[in-house]
């Protein structure tokens, strides 16, 4: 991997992080387009910047998390089952799923048409969540339990939760935010881990790559949450389901 990769692995990280269309996915396509091996410190590169797209939402709700401080709890709930799964399951989801062109195709076909299902009967309705800090702790267990799904590369951590807590009875907005805050424990939990196992053994080469990602993925990333935001005022998220499809097909034929 070379600066110029590196970088264009931080641009998509920061779009796709938020996005219901797979951060993992995407960057796993990139590099199969950009013929970058799938050596360890690859894998190791897409996970660990996405603690830019980390600071990104702290940046922009450290007020919610660290002045009022009342959503705590219902993030470190939706926490346990991630944490939980990512913990006995590490060296399978590193060794066999991160890299999987074939599994991350399928995930992202079959959660694009589960996008659109969920939109087509979802109607948002007065008793509904209007803010996280409604949101029960069984419900945000669940939600939880929805993200865990996500270790599977093409899922999209942001599409499971934020379709978990729809099906849940949270309102769209309140989905999409708590999808953004929620990720905040969780990937700094993927990030740690894989640092942590990785013993530190990096080159000052691959030190340098890390922070290029880094810096890359934290400034996207905060341009990207701004856009998802104002786009789900007046669209669902039919059209994410459908470029998940299309995406899918075209690279299943045209690139593998």
């Amino acid at each position: 991997m070379d600066y110029l990769q590196a970088f264009i692995l931080s641009i998509v990280e920061g779009l796709t992080e938020f996005l219901p269309i797979s951060s993992t996915g995407h960057l796993i396509l990139a590099s199969r387009i950009l013929n970058i091996q799938q050596t360890d410190f690859v894998k190791s590169f897409e996970i660990i910047i996405q603690l830019g797209a980390i600071l990104a939402v702290i940046f922009l709700y450290w007020k919610r998390l660290f002045v009022k401080n009342t959503i705590w709890k219902q993030m470190l709930v939706a926490l346990i089952p991630t944490a939980f799964f990512g913990l006995v399951l590490f060296k399978f989801i590193k060794g066999y799923l991160i890299g999987n062109t074939t599994i991350t195709l399928i995930s992202l076909f079959v959660g694009g048409i589960a996008l659109i299902a969920l939109e087509l009967i979802y109607k948002e309705k007065k008793h509904h969540v209007d803010t996280i800090e409604q949101l029960t702790l069984t419900q945000s267990f669940f939600i939880g339990c929805c993200q865990a799904i996500a270790i599977i590369p093409g899922v999209s951590r942001a599409a499971s939760t934020i379709m978990g807590a729809l099906f849940l009875g949270a309102r769209r907005k309140v989905a999409v935010e708590f999808s953004f805050l929620i990720a905040t424990p969780t990937l700094l939990a993927a990030a740690g881990l894989d640092i942590w196992k990785s013993n530190f053994s990096f080159s000052l080469y691959e030190y340098s790559l890390l922070a290029v990602g880094f810096v890359g993925s934290f400034f996207v990333a905060i341009l990207s949450m701004k856009f998802f935001l104002a786009f789900i005022k007046t669209h669902t998220f039919i059209p994410f389901g459908i470029y998940r499809i299309i995406l899918a097909v075209i690279f299943a034929l045209f690139v593998l």
